[in-house]
Order: C-alpha cells, then structure tokens, then sequence
C-alpha cells in the first residue's frame, strides 16, 4: 500500500460513493487506473465493504453514549446474546483494560438510556459517558 492506496482510502472513507472519475481526479490518478486501484484493496481486503453514515439525531435518536461493561459472574455469552437483540446499537467490542466490553448506544430520551442501562445490570457493572459532539 502506498501514498495513493492512502488517499484513495481516505476519500472513500468520507464518501463511498464517489464515482471512479471523480475519485481519480482527486487523487490525480485516470479512472481506470484508480479503478484498478480500488479492485486491488479490495482483493487484499484493506477495503471490506462500503457504508453511510447515518445522522442519528434525525433519526430519532439525539442521544448516544458510550458505554463500558464489565461482566459479573463470567456471563460474558449471556451479556453478548442480550446485546445482538437490541437495535440502537452501533458497535460493541471486547476489550482488554478495566472493562470487558465497550459499546455505542443511542436513545431518544434519557429515560429509555435509563431502562437499556437498568437491562444490563444482571450481567455488568457499567460506567456511562453521554457523548456530547464528534471532535474527527
């Protein structure tokens, strides 16, 4: 992967769906020449799958937090199958540190953050941070 591999990633990760004309000509680059680029990323699966970004607060929900549980009593397999059920989810993942999973989640109000919090008390411990802005 080099400097033009980079940019061409960089301009697909903020908009996906940039025709191959107009991604070459931001990275200088002839259509079938990025093209070939792109096909090549993709087969050595640097890039995976293309994506939106959606505006949650348009969609209803105006509040997002980020979330730390750490699981009680090695319910891990319990807390994974409660999760996968519940759709304001934007990601999970485990991690190593004082807790074991952190999560994305995003309510309309604060007292449906409350109810989803209060579901995950029989399997974690969790700290909560309401996210106020995206800084990158």
């Amino acid at each position: 992967m080099d400097l033009i591999d980079e940019q061409i990633i960089k301009e697909l990760s903020m908009n996906s769906r940039l025709s191959m004309s107009e991604l070459g000509r931001r990275v200088h680059l002839s259509s079938p020449a990025v093209k070939e680029r792109v096909l090549q990323l993709e087969e050595q699966k640097i890039i995976t799958k293309y994506t939106i970004e959606l505006n949650k607060k348009n969609c209803g929900y105006p509040i997002s937090s980020i979330i730390e549980a750490t699981i009680k009593n090695t319910l891990y397999e319990d807390f994974k199958n409660h999760i996968e059920k519940q759709h304001n989810i934007d990601f999970c993942y485990r991690i190593a540190g004082a807790a074991c999973f952190m999560l994305k989640a995003n309510f309309a109000t604060f007292e449906e953050a409350e109810l989803f919090i209060d579901g995950l008390i029989p399997f974690a411990h969790t700290k909560t941070n309401f996210i106020f802005s995206k800084v990158i």
